[in-house]
Parts: C-alpha cells; sequence; structure tokens
C-alpha cells in the first residue's frame, strides 16, 4: 500500500494519503485525521519527543508496524523519514466547507506544477487567514508526500477544495466572488486596493488568483476576473516565487478589507 500510494492515481483512488515524519504525524493526530496504519523505525524511540509520539499512536489504537530503517527508507518519499511513515484519510473538504463573509477571502491556484510550492500556499492561505483554497486544473497534488510537507500541516485544518474550471467559475459566482488575477502586466496592487476602496466596489468575498509558475494565469481565468493585479518589483527583477507572491497578495487584500 505504502508504495502504491507514492501515485497520485493510487491516492486518489484509495483516497488515502502518506504522512511522513514526526512534526508531520502530530499534526495529523491533533487535527484529528483517521490512521489506517504505521510504520515506525528504531530511529523513532531515539528521541524523547519520538518515543512520546509511539505513546500517542498507542493512545490512539493506530496500528503500528516495526520495521529497519532501511525498508522504512525505500517506502518514503524522504531522505531522512525520521523513523516513520503513517497512512492517512485526509479530510475531503467541500466548497460548502468554506465559511465566506463579505470580508473572506480565497486563494486560487492554477496550474502550479511543483509540490513543494503547492504546499507552501496553503500553509501561507493557512497562516494569514485565507478563507480557503481552491486547487484548480494542472495543479500539483496537494495530497502528496512532498505538498503535505511543505503545508506543514496546514492541509489537515485549512479548507483546500479541488475543482475543474466550470465548477469553479459556477460556485465563484453563486458566492459573489469577485476574482483578482495576479499578472505581472497588472495593475499595481497598492492602486488597486486604494481605487477598490475609493469606488467602494469590493463589498463580498474576494478571490486571489496565483498561476502557474512559467505560463502564469490562463486566459479563461483571465476573462473571469474583475481585476489583473501586480506586485511592483525593483528594477532589473523578473518575478517572485509564486508562493511569496501570494503571501504579499493574501497579506495586503486581507489588511484592506
Amino acid at each position: 500500500m505504502l508504495r502504491d500510494l507514492q501515485r497520485r492515481k493510487a491516492r486518489g483512488r484509495r483516497g488515502l494519503a502518506l504522512v511522513e515524519g514526526v512534526r508531520l504525524v502530530e499534526e495529523a493526530l491533533g487535527a484529528g485525521l483517521t490512521f489506517r496504519g504505521a510504520l515506525v523505525a528504531p530511529d523513532l524511540e531515539r528521541t524523547a519527543r519520538g518515543s512520546a509520539l509511539r505513546e500517542e499512536l498507542d493512545k490512539h489504537a493506530v496500528p503500528v508496524e516495526e520495521v529497519s530503517a532501511r525498508t522504512l527508507e525505500k517506502l518514503t518519499d524522504t531522505d531522512t523519514p525520521q523513523g516513520i511513515v503513517a497512512v492517512v484519510e485526509p479530510r475531503k473538504w467541500t466548497p460548502d466547507d468554506l465559511a465566506l463573509d463579505g470580508k473572506s477571502v480565497v486563494l486560487v491556484i492554477d496550474g502550479v506544477q511543483d509540490p513543494g510550492n503547492v504546499g507552501t500556499l496553503i500553509r501561507t492561505a493557512h497562516a494569514l487567514g485565507a478563507a480557503g483554497t481552491a486547487v484548480l486544473r494542472g495543479t500539483a497534488d496537494v495530497v502528496s508526500p512532498k505538498a503535505l510537507r511543505a503545508a506543514m500541516g496546514a492541509t489537515f485544518r485549512h479548507p483546500v477544495i479541488v475543482l475543474d474550471d466550470p465548477a469553479f467559475i459556477s460556485w465563484a459566482r453563486k458566492r459573489d466572488l469577485t476574482l483578482w488575477a495576479a499578472a505581472a502586466d497588472g495593475t499595481p496592487l497598492h492602486r488597486a486596493l486604494a481605487d477598490a476602496g475609493k469606488r467602494d466596489g469590493v463589498t463580498g468575498p474576494v478571490g486571489v488568483i496565483v498561476g502557474n509558475e512559467g505560463a502564469g494565469i490562463r486566459p479563461q481565468l483571465n476573462a473571469v476576473s474583475t481585476k489583473r493585479v501586480a506586485i511592483p518589483l525593483a528594477q532589473g527583477a523578473e518575478s517572485l516565487n509564486v508562493a511569496v507572491a501570494a503571501g504579499i497578495l493574501l497579506y495586503e487584500v486581507l489588511r484592506g478589507r
């Protein structure tokens, strides 16, 4: 099962995910996820924290199988799995789980292919108080081992919904979500925020869309966006990492709500 769950199709078919390392297993337990089981190596109980985690797994009646460190390394995505990998049932969020009001902000991820960036985007949205994250076509699997590690447990608590384009556009219209698309040639963010404030043009929830690391946001999403906004950069700077850009955009939009 662990070998199978390294593949995205298998994770989708089984409705399961791999959680690797002490910190992430602790987060999954704290979030109340259902555990199918865990493999542990002797390394785990060489620290007080690891021993405490093993005890916590026993308290939650999680089936645990002991294996060698070498076996565990072969079954995980990381070079240093810290002596533990678990199989969990990630929460299946729906659009109704996003409680939107007039001041809510939603992060929208369009075609971001690097799982590390996707996990960091979810972690950033959660930390800054976004109501949730919508994940669109072409985006890396949010419950891949690398994305889960980068999210640092945020995926277990922050609503993340996966939608195709028609479903997302329909949902956004139904919830009166005003869409702002990040674009290098867009209106500078401070000016867009000032203009919106003067006109009182954004009174409902806002969706901030960030796109593919190279290609940007797809045309069909630009077409349904109210604004294209940009973060002004120093002369000679070409671009920002997508997760860094999303953090700046979310912070500024949320601050102005």
